[in-house]
């Protein structure tokens, strides 16, 4: 499928060899569609770091262009150069750069870098031009921020120093997204910001999931998926019709393309995907 909306996934590193099975399974589904490039999650202080990295091969090793995250939480400057050099020598040409969240039991132990504006400027210093890299951008506010102002200023920063493209957290109001672009096109920020998609499976995970990020599930969606119970196909084809509608009004005003977060899943990401018209 050709598109010139540039269309990318998320995976996160398996537990288990059963949990692997099913990645692999999930990922060749979805990468018969082509998407522009997969991107691998860190775990809070680096718990998935060789998990992060062994992902970032195997879905090399099944033919796509595999981004790392990387979390600055937790790690020093000689830890995070250590990274970046073996995800150079593995070829490897995108990162997505996160400030992160610190495992419990960390306690004040921060690492020497404290804000994802740091380690992108660090990835700089230490990597040039080699790796293109990807920022997190928040349409309804980091939960952490002390204000609106101040979490476009963190955004701001980060393009500042240094990020080529940003994928924002998921969303279910494309209103929310629009202003934000709006906003940051207003300090001066001139890269593509490319709306993050969640598909809808699970009420319960998706409303854990939600607390914890701060995007907000709209009155009207919550009481329908309430009404559904434990139906699984009736939230299934709920989430994919409503995420769908979603996505297509994103992309006809202007989205460069759209990041979805698969959960190592691909039947409903490829039902949304599907439905788009993508030219």
């Amino acid at each position: 499928m050709s598109s010139t909306k540039a269309i990318s996934l998320e995976f996160f590193p398996p537990r288990d060899i059963a949990a692997q099975e099913k990645l692999v399974r999930s990922a060749k589904q979805l990468l018969a569609l082509h998407p522009a490039y997969v991107s691998v999650t860190f775990g809070a202080g680096g718990s998935t770091r060789t998990g992060t990295a062994d992902t970032v091969r195997l879905l090399q090793n099944l033919g796509c262009d595999a981004a790392p995250h990387l979390s600055c939480i937790g790690a020093t400057r000689a830890v995070l150069a250590d990274i970046l050099d073996s995800y150079r020598e593995q070829g490897i040409r995108r990162i997505v750069a996160l400030r992160g969240d610190l495992p419990s039991g960390m306690g004040g132990d921060q690492g020497e870098l404290h804000y994802a504006s740091e380690l992108v400027a660090f990835i700089r210093q230490h990597s040039g031009d080699w790796f293109h890299i990807e920022v997190a951008g928040y349409p309804e506010m980091h939960p952490q921020a002390p204000g609106a102002a101040a979490d476009l200023d963190h955004f701001v920063n980060k393009v500042r120093a240094g990020a080529n493209s940003a994928i924002t957290q998921y969303f279910f109001n494309a209103d929310a997204y629009f202003d934000f672009v709006d906003r940051s096109r207003a300090k001066g920020v001139d890269i593509p910001i490319v709306p993050g998609i969640m598909p809808i499976t699970n009420y319960a995970q998706l409303a854990r999931f939600s607390n914890m990020c701060g995007a907000e599930i709209p009155r009207w969606i919550r009481l329908r998926l309430a009404d559904f119970g434990d139906d699984k196909a009736s939230i299934k084809a709920f989430g994919v019709e409503v995420i769908s509608r979603l996505s297509q009004d994103l992309l006809d005003n202007g989205a460069p393309g759209l990041h979805f977060y698969t959960l190592n899943n691909a039947e409903v990401t490829m039902a949304i995907w599907r439905q788009l018209r993508l030219d």
